[in-house]
């Protein structure tokens, strides 16, 4: 649909955006929402609205269509993975950027008035807002100052570090689209059908080209004959005569935003092909009709559809995580590229845990605090540098996280084996599910195609992994924050059936707690001094009773009190845990089915995918 694509030079944009909220961690490709907000900038930037307003409305004020070009370049972005202002890159030595995909080519515009904006938005508050902002706000005050609705923008993205031609020419449906094809697009983007129709509206503004519209004026049926003939007068049939001459894709109104383009599509006028598809004798005739005759439905679903597909996967918080993903991850990703990659991994894990069981459970627990800060994206292998403090040394992990070594091991192997192919995070990945199965436990299918994250932040890793210390309320919002229901916690908690916790994490349990078998903290105070500083490091066992076997051994410990952390015990602790803790003591079963589940779906959290990120060749460092 000219909409997006490359035509059109004013088209304003049919429709797109996906979602992101993307996110509850797992709306619709992984939307993630719930993280961008209407007030994003009101104390960092409280001049953005009026400045951003000014410069289109100058903008406007000089060419009509402008608006037109300004809404379609939002939608060309969001609909190429997420809102995340990759359209606006030129192309670098490193990529190919998306300006020149057959979408937009020759087509897309409006870059230098996105550029003033910037400039202008850069000058009232230096480095906060982000140009994906910046677009989705222009594409609004467009709509607006055009005589359409006004709706209050959500905020908070963070600018995409590359961009794909390949992704765009994809993603984007071009004018020639059938309501099938235009349905399954929109649908890949978690768009509605009446998404679609509402988003299309989006056409009573801006103009195409010729080229986009000459085979339905001269070939189609389904059209108004004077429509075609007039149309016909400025579009010569022969290619190549008059390709770039533009005809408005409005007849009536093609400056003002109102609902004529439905009027239009039931007289048979629809400029294009894919616009005359919408009221074709399909299922989206009804859905034309009600915007043809009741403007103010219309407008109130273009505005419901464009904050829908503003939460398209964007970039939020230090994250160049395209929120969460999982749909285009695959468990046979590498089938062709790397053929030998598990039997690689595996043998590596192997080898790792012959020398030292406990390795086992330091992998597992590596990948958990790797999913738990922004997505599994790898981010906690980065050593610092000097444009980020990584993770590593965060409270969480500091003097505790282990098996970095491991990991450099596995990759230095896979990329014997296929240099330059699979990424750290899914190299982590697989190497903890190894680890359960080499252990004992069960194996899944793991799902693959994760990038590697370009940076890591230390506060993050402070905040979202919850410590020892947690209650069960902490325990259960900290899991919801990442998509994991109470079950998942229960679930993934029972990792603690093999590995080990140090004296300074168990001490106030042992020493303090009521809820605690009295043989079992002596047994635990013998090698752990009440004194703060005083043996300190020593370890001992998440399981008293089988420390390096992956078994349900963990929840019989919680039933006798024999938790050995205080987040542990909190999960039988006469809480709406107790039931699960119950049925997996008894069930081993169906724990491992549970854990399975639980851990697949952490796996799914956020991750970099396509050309986000990076495959690192050096887990430790970017590239």
């Amino acid at each position: 649909m000219l909409l997006f694509h490359s035509s059109n030079l004013s088209k304003m944009a049919s429709l797109f955006k996906l979602v992101v909220t993307l996110f509850s961690l797992l709306v619709v490709i992984g939307n993630t929402n719930a993280q961008l907000s209407t007030n994003f900038y009101s104390k960092s930037c409280p001049r953005l609205f009026s400045t951003v307003k000014s410069s289109m409305q100058s903008a406007i004020s000089r060419e009509a269509r402008m608006g037109a070009s300004i809404l379609r370049l939002f939608f060309h972005d969001c609909f190429v993975n997420g809102c995340d202002g990759s359209i606006l890159l030129d192309d670098t030595s490193s990529f190919t950027g998306e300006k020149n995909a057959a979408p937009n080519r020759n087509s897309a515009r409006g870059f230098d008035v996105i550029d003033n904006i910037k400039s202008a938005v850069e000058k009232a508050c230096p480095g906060v807002v982000s140009c994906a902002d910046v677009l989705a706000i222009a594409a609004r005050d467009s709509v607006e100052i055009l005589g359409g609705p006004s709706w209050n923008v959500k905020l908070g993205r963070r600018d995409a570090r590359t961009a794909s031609q390949a992704a765009a020419n994809n993603s984007i449906p071009p004018p020639t689209s059938n309501l099938n094809r235009l349905i399954s697009s929109f649908s890949s983007v978690g768009l509605s059908t009446r998404d679609l129709v509402a988003l299309s509206g989006a056409h009573t503004i801006g103009q195409s080209r010729c080229v986009q519209f000459r085979p339905r004026i001269y070939n189609e049926t389904n059209i108004d004959s004077s429509f075609a003939q007039t149309r016909q007068r400025n579009c010569p049939r022969a290619t190549g005569s008059g390709d770039n001459n533009l005809a408005p894709l409005d007849l009536q109104t093609p400056t003002c935003f109102d609902n004529h383009y439905f009027k239009n599509l039931i007289t048979k006028k629809g400029l294009l092909h894919s616009d005359q598809q919408l009221f074709n004798g399909g299922s989206t005739d009804s859905i034309v009709r009600t915007y043809s005759s009741n403007p103010n439905t219309f407008s109130s679903d273009f505005v419901a559809a464009m904050i829908k597909m503003g939460d398209n996967k964007p970039l939020t918080g230090s994250n160049v995580v395209i929120g969460n993903t999982n749909a285009q991850l695959s468990t046979n990703f590498y089938s062709k590229s790397c053929p030998r990659l598990f039997p690689t991994v595996k043998s590596s894990v192997q080898s790792a845990i012959s020398r030292e069981a406990r390795i086992g459970a330091s992998i597992l627990r590596l990948f958990f605090h790797d999913c738990f800060v922004n997505g599994c994206d790898g981010s906690i292998l980065l050593d610092d540098t000097s444009s980020f403090t990584g993770e590593k040394n965060a409270a969480p992990n500091r003097n505790s996280v282990r098996g970095f070594n491991v990991i450099d091991n596995i990759k230095s192997a896979v990329e014997k084996a296929c240099p330059g192919v699979v990424s750290c995070a899914d190299v982590l990945a697989i190497a903890a599910r190894d680890s359960v199965e080499i252990l004992g436990g069960p194996s899944w299918k793991v799902k693959l195609g994760r990038r590697d994250a370009r940076t890591a932040s230390q506060a993050a890793a402070n905040n979202s992994i919850p410590p020892p210390t947690s209650n069960l309320n902490r325990l259960i919002s900290s899991f919801s924050a990442v998509g994991l229901s109470t079950r998942d916690l229960v679930a993934l908690s029972g990792a603690h059936t093999i590995g080990l916790s140090r004296c300074v994490q168990f001490r106030p349990r042992i020493y303090n707690e009521t809820n605690i078998d009295s043989s079992f903290a002596q047994t635990r105070q013998r090698n752990c001094p009440r004194a703060t500083g005083s043996g300190d490091n020593n370890l001992a066992p998440l399981d008293l009773q089988t420390p390096t076997s992956f078994d349900n051994k963990y929840f019989k410990n919680l039933i006798t009190k024999k938790g050995l952390l205080h987040s542990d015990q909190q999960l039988f602790n006469g809480g709406s845990t107790d039931s699960i803790v119950r049925t997996y003591s008894s069930n081993p079963n169906t724990f491992t089915s549970n854990f399975v589940t639980a851990m697949i779906k952490m796996g799914d959290n956020k991750p970099l995918t396509g050309s986000n990120g990076e495959i690192r060749k050096n887990c430790r460092r970017i590239n």
